[in-house]
């Protein structure tokens, strides 16, 4: 029996010419095969990645709801101060996951690395959600239309 690691590209995919498990015969779903953690760590930064991209959306609005509503609103300069800081730190997030996803998580060298990281980017995550907390709390209206006729 071969005791060697097995090598997987990205996609979880064996690199040609690497023996795959003498047991192990290909199927349709790839349910012979071990759990790559390449991939699942792909998926799951991907899941992360798209909620990071909802929460960017919602902060987008809310500054544009502020900035509409203007300097009057009681709130304005700690609105904007605490959104720019949410929006800041988010496409910091995404940019590390983008990193964290490229590493092999195969290679134990790199795994020191890769653990930093991933406590980066749950650390910047916390961060976003206080900060959100806040934005919540200091609350955005949508300006409000004068509706009475006038004269």
């Amino acid at each position: 029996m071969d005791s060697r690691p097995e090598e997987y590209e990205l996609n979880g995919d064996l690199h040609p010419g690497s023996p795959g498990p003498p047991d192990a015969s290909p199927s349709l779903w790839g349910r012979n095969r071990p759990i790559n953690m390449n991939h699942y760590a792909n998926k799951k930064s991907a899941a992360e990645s798209m909620l990071d991209v909802a929460l960017l959306m919602a902060n987008a609005s809310q500054l544009k709801a502020v900035v509409e509503q203007g300097p009057g609103f009681a709130f304005f300069i700690p609105m904007v101060v605490l959104i720019s800081i949410s929006l800041a730190l988010q496409i910091s997030v995404g940019v590390l996951l983008i990193f964290l996803v490229r590493y092999d998580l195969n290679n134990p060298a790199k795994h020191a690395k890769l653990d930093f990281l991933n406590n980066l980017a749950t650390g910047l995550v916390f961060i976003i959600v206080v900060v959100n907390i806040f934005i919540t709390a200091f609350g955005v209206q949508k300006p409000v239309m004068d509706m009475a006729p006038r004269q």
